[in-house]
């Protein structure tokens, strides 16, 4: 872009920062501001800048090509619409705006019209968040189980927006940088101590599909100014503190068992270097190069939504007593599940989109399902088990704990798991449950039952009304009480007939080898 053709809406405290860049960058136009007595602040920090009192006036300037938008958190959606219809690329400070409908509609006049739109998401662009965005996406810190923040300060009391959306946005925009996922749940809490309805304190706490789980502390009535986001890896911890020099540290702590007692192993920290530069110039100059090369912004207005969508959950369950709120696919109808109003979901779970839970279905506080999965009429899904993608579990199906079906089993009517070898009334066995897994694409017919701590092959064919109680090999059909093998089944549901070691499937020409008249392999996969 040529310069000076940048024009900045709002020069408060913030906006004052911004002015400094993008002036030392040599692109900035004109300042506004509503306030006229700003013009000599204006002035001192840009010296020969315009000052402008009507944003109007910097919208439609067909000099500007750009607007930068730092005003009340209730004008940015409209102050980003219009400088967005009036052709202009946008750089608006988070959040992009109050309402996730609003925000929509702004990601899509940007797409619509293929005009930049960045949010000004300032921690993405801090060389030491980027630092640990590295040392998180090369597993130097190991699995990651839980992460938090805590962004609190005495400071400026605002009124118009509580705490929640002036300062959480930050923390939530990183978390999700970091761990590269949705939360699937949220719960907020909250208080407003100085002005009715605007809370100066909240507390959310997010649940991951990934299992991680993660808090965000914001406050504006601290005793002193904290801004410190701590990683917990399965190897090491990260802290990342930006009101002190050393900025980011990892402590290589392990937990050790000694006579079957875990203790905590304590590390010197290590101080993790990284490169030193300003987080808001980095910001500016990345708007510049994003509107010289037309490209995509790393915050862009996808990101923000995703944010908008957090902060949108956090505050319903701030309306509702921090009641826990489904998030995931809640917009999108591509990506949500459904459940009838009948089924049970206890929060914390995982539900991948496109899955139909039916009539009086229970699924158990940490079950996992996957993708367009369907649970029909009273099924129950324990809290340990584990479904995959495309699964079918028709009525009447108890799913319990430590019983994993894999990709697109099939489960027929009132079928039956168990998950106890040798059950008693009066005796308690749940740290006695065997595991049972059934493979891929394998079905398991109506009123079969499966004895814990057998394993099921891939495309097998339990026949209706059997009782398994051993392994079933793959492609095997099994029937009877005990199960045996009567024949094999081809991956399409096919009986098989082979000649010396070798069949063909009459259906789909998929060819099998069978070693031993004990196995059966499909030929593709023998590559």
């Amino acid at each position: 872009m040529e310069s000076k053709q940048i024009g900045l809406i709002g020069t408060g405290v913030w906006g004052r920062n911004l002015m400094r860049n993008f002036y030392e960058l040599g692109v900035l136009k004109c300042a506004c501001d509503i306030r006229e007595e700003l013009r000599s602040e204006v002035s001192k920090i840009a010296p020969g800048v315009n000052f402008i009192t009507d944003p109007n006036k910097v919208i439609h300037d067909p000099d500007c090509q750009a607007v930068v938008i730092a005003t009340s958190a209730l004008e940015h959606g409209k102050l980003t619409r219009e400088a967005l219809l009036q052709g202009k690329d946008v750089f608006v400070e988070k959040p992009l705006a109050i309402k996730l409908e609003e925000g929509k509609e702004l990601v899509k006049l940007a797409r619509d019209t293929n005009r930049v739109l960045m949010v000004g998401h300032i921690l993405n662009y801090h060389p030491a968040v980027q630092k640990l965005k590295e040392l998180v996406n090369n597993g130097d810190l190991g699995k990651i189980r839980y992460i938090y923040s805590n962004r609190l300060n005495i400071g400026r009391i605002r009124t118009e927006e509580n705490i929640l959306w002036s300062f959480a946005p930050h923390d939530i925009s990183i978390v999700l940088s970091l761990l590269n996922e949705m939360p699937q749940s949220i719960s907020c809490q909250g208080e407003s101590y100085i002005s009715e309805s605007v809370y100066d304190v909240t507390m959310t706490q997010m649940i991951f599909p990934s299992g991680v789980q993660g808090h965000i502390f914001v406050s504006w009535l601290h005793p002193f100014k904290e801004q410190r986001l701590v990683i917990v890896g399965s190897e090491k911890m990260a802290v990342l503190d930006d009101t002190i020099a050393e900025k980011l540290k990892v402590y290589p702590h392990e937990v050790k068992w000694r006579g079957r007692i875990p203790t905590a192993v304590r590390a010197e920290a290590e101080i993790v270097s990284f490169e030193s530069k300003e987080p808001l110039r980095a910001e500016c100059e990345h708007f510049i190069a994003c509107i010289q090369q037309r490209t995509t912004p790393m915050t862009d207005g996808i990101e923000a939504l995703r944010v908008l969508q957090v902060l949108d959950a956090c505050q319903r369950s701030l309306h509702h007593q921090g009641s826990t709120v489904t998030i995931a696919g809640d917009n999108d109808p591509q990506t949500k599940f459904s459940a009838h109003p009948t089924a049970i979901i206890d929060e914390p779970c995982q539900i991948g989109k496109g899955t139909r839970i039916w009539h009086f279905a229970h699924v158990m506080q940490g079950a996992k399902i996957g993708e367009n999965c369907s649970l029909g009429q009273n099924v129950y899904v324990g809290s340990k088990a584990v479904i995959g993608n495309n699964v079918k579990i028709q009525n009447n199906v108890s799913v319990y704990d430590r019983v994993i079906l894999d990709d697109n089993v099939f489960c027929g009517p009132s079928m039956v798991f168990t998950n106890v070898i040798n059950p008693r009334s009066e005796i308690k066995r749940k740290d006695e449950y065997m595991p049972t897994r059934v493979s891929r694409g394998a079905t398991l017919g109506a009123n079969c039952t499966i004895v814990c701590g057998n394993n099921i092959g891939e495309y097998a064919f339990v026949a209706a009304g059997s009782v398994v109680t051993k392994n079933v090999p793959a492609f095997a059909c099994v029937a009877g009480v005990p199960a045996i093998r009567i024949g094999w089944v081809c991956r399409c549901g096919i009986k098989l007939t082979f000649s010396k070691d070798t069949a063909v499937c009459k259906t789909c020409n998929r060819k099998y080898r069978m070693t031993n008249n004990k196995t059966v392999r499909l030929l593709e996969n023998e590559a």
